[in-house]
């Protein structure tokens, strides 16, 4: 690997590894780009590890987005009483697959499956298989879809049936939770910035935060620098940057936050069995706040 020369004025190499990760040379990628972060800030993202994506990047990353939420929208149709998780997981392969894509939880890490489905009180990697939907469940629809080799992650969660007011409760505090998590993404601002926003709402509503899984990096890989903890204090953390891509993904619980990992090695429960919900989706960091590249509505 050839190591960047230092100069005096702090300027990049022409020839040196382009900062944002893309693996070309910087004469080749981001020097002649009109909207490229200024110096400081590109060394700033590499101290931490974190891929500044270009704006073809950004684009890959927006039609992965795409496929993501089309993917939604379908599982969304077919959530019902009666419905089976495996079924869920093959509506979802089979899709993805037509549409030129790979399924990114398959076989990740050793993950069995297509989708992450979490009912009740699972709180995230939910195996699908035998379990059949009953009314008054909730369920989250976790979707990564690698598309052209650009990487996408958004999810939902759904009401099965007619739910009850524990179920109305979590679902709302996860949705808003997610919504003023982004409203506190812009230039400037931190990642902590953004757990406080969420972990301060949810235990005002009498709900608690999940602190082993957090929001992440995402795009040229499944899972990239920076983590972004749905908890926290203002102004800490990895400042934010136009061109940042990451994931908001608060897992909030009616009861307590402590968790328990069952025997299969992914699945998650809340320890007191107590409900949980998750809303997800994909931001790029913009010059004036952010974009959403898994839009739906909140």
């Amino acid at each position: 690997m050839v190591k960047k020369k230092k100069v005096d004025t702090g300027k990049i190499s022409r020839n040196a590894p382009c900062p944002c990760g893309s693996g070309k040379k910087y004469k080749h990628c981001c020097l002649n780009k009109t909207a490229s972060p200024p110096p400081d800030d590109l060394q700033y993202a590499k101290r931490h590890r974190i891929r500044i994506k270009t704006p073809e990047q950004i684009q890959g990353i927006r039609r992965a987005g795409r496929l993501v939420i089309e993917t939604l929208d379908l599982v969304a149709g077919h959530i019902r009483p009666g419905a089976v998780t495996e079924e869920l997981n093959t509506l979802v392969h089979d899709f993805t697959i037509r549409h030129g894509a790979v399924p990114a939880p398959l076989n990740y890490r050793g993950f069995p499956k297509s989708v992450c489905l979490s009912i009740n009180e699972v709180i995230c990697h939910g195996i699908p298989g035998g379990r059949v939907l009953e009314d008054g469940d909730i369920i989250n629809v976790d979707v990564t879809s690698i598309l052209e080799g650009y990487y996408a992650d958004a999810s939902r969660t759904f009401f099965v049936g007619t739910p009850g007011a524990d179920a109305r409760k979590i679902v709302e505090v996860a949705r808003q939770s997610l919504a003023i998590g982004m409203a506190a993404v812009k230039p400037g601002n931190s990642v902590g910035d953004i757990g406080y926003a969420i972990q301060s709402y949810a235990e005002r509503q009498g709900c608690s935060v999940v602190r082993e899984f957090v929001g992440h990096g995402v795009g040229l890989d499944f899972h990239e620098a920076p983590q972004i903890p749905h908890y926290g204090r203002p102004g800490t953390g990895v400042r934010l940057m136009p061109g940042m891509v990451f994931t908001i993904e608060p897992m909030i619980n009616l009861g307590k936050k402590e968790l328990v990992v069952l025997d299969d090695g992914w699945t998650a429960v809340t320890k007191d069995g107590s409900l949980s919900a998750q809303f997800e989706q994909t931001l790029v960091v913009t010059e004036t706040g952010f974009e959403s590249l898994t839009p739906y509505p909140l």
